[in-house]
């Protein structure tokens, strides 16, 4: 690991991150090697410690495909050059080549993670088929249901202190905590009663999904990283890390883009793709 990455870590998410949104795992512990075959790192390179730093987590959907948060990209625009893809080790500086990619499509809804669309997709220049420790995740379509009884967890490199101001330490290995998923009218009335403003109508969208209790939550740095449950012994991806108020703070879950919604637009893009 370079020197002063830890620095740059911090350096590249004051940089990319905004208020509210998420970077970590609160209350987790290491994830074993291969358990979740699908978690990928983003990379942008930084001039001040000549490397490829994480920025956000991200989650392999087909051989060639990776899903992320659209706030995790810099704009709709982005250059595909300007990003890289760590995939298949626990360890974020482990070594691995990394993976080039060919296109950035960002959700053309997309303005702002509290208003939805939160998500994006990177093609890679390659496939992963057949690499070591590195396999799609299923996408939740229209008929599944996910409830507080599932079986749910999100994975990430982020920030594991409370107020995101624990960045994960060396040897930087990837975390995993189980979440519980709330339901979006219990979630939207919880964020109205944290919110000092009162402000009216709804804060939780249709299109997003909340998983997390006091103590068990995403964090600063898991943005764009991957909420699965485990459903008939399947693993599917349901969220990806938005936003929220603080970290794995009383009555404040953290709020996902709901894959389930946007899973018709996912695989028209990917079917779509060269």
């Amino acid at each position: 690991v370079p020197a002063g990455v830890l620095v740059s870590l911090n350096l590249v998410n004051s940089l990319v991150v905004r208020v509210g949104e998420r970077v970590g795992i609160i209350g987790g512990d290491n994830a074993p090697q291969g358990k979740w075959p699908w978690q990928v790192s983003l990379r942008v390179y930084t001039y001040h410690w000549a490397s490829w730093v994480h920025i956000c987590g991200g989650s392999l959907v087909h051989p060639r495909w990776v899903l992320t948060a659209a706030h995790c990209i810099s704009r709709k625009e982005a250059d595909p050059s300007a990003y890289r893809i760590h995939a298949g080790d626990v360890y974020l500086y482990g070594g691995r080549t990394l993976l080039n990619v060919s296109r950035v499509i960002v959700h053309p809804n997309y303005i702002s993670p509290g208003l939805g669309a939160d998500i994006a997709l990177l093609q890679l220049s390659d496939s992963v088929e057949g690499t070591a420790n590195v396999k799609p995740v299923r996408l939740s379509s229209a008929q599944l249901e996910v409830i507080p009884e599932d079986q749910c967890w999100v994975t990430g490199w982020g920030s594991i202190g409370m107020h995101g101001g624990s960045p994960l330490p060396p040897p930087y290995r990837l975390q995993q905590v189980a979440v519980q998923v709330v339901e979006n009218g219990v979630c939207d009335q919880l964020y109205h009663n944290a919110s000092e403003h009162h402000q009216l109508g709804k804060i939780i969208q249709d299109d997003m999904l909340c998983a997390g209790t006091e103590g068990r939550d995403s964090c600063y740095g898991d943005s764009g990283g991957p909420l699965v449950c485990k459903l008939k012994r399947i693993w599917y991806l349901v969220g990806v890390v938005s936003w929220g108020y603080g970290c794995g703070l009383r009555n404040i879950p953290g709020v996902y883009a709901r894959v389930q919604t946007y899973e018709p637009w996912i695989t028209r893009q990917i079917q779509s793709g060269p």
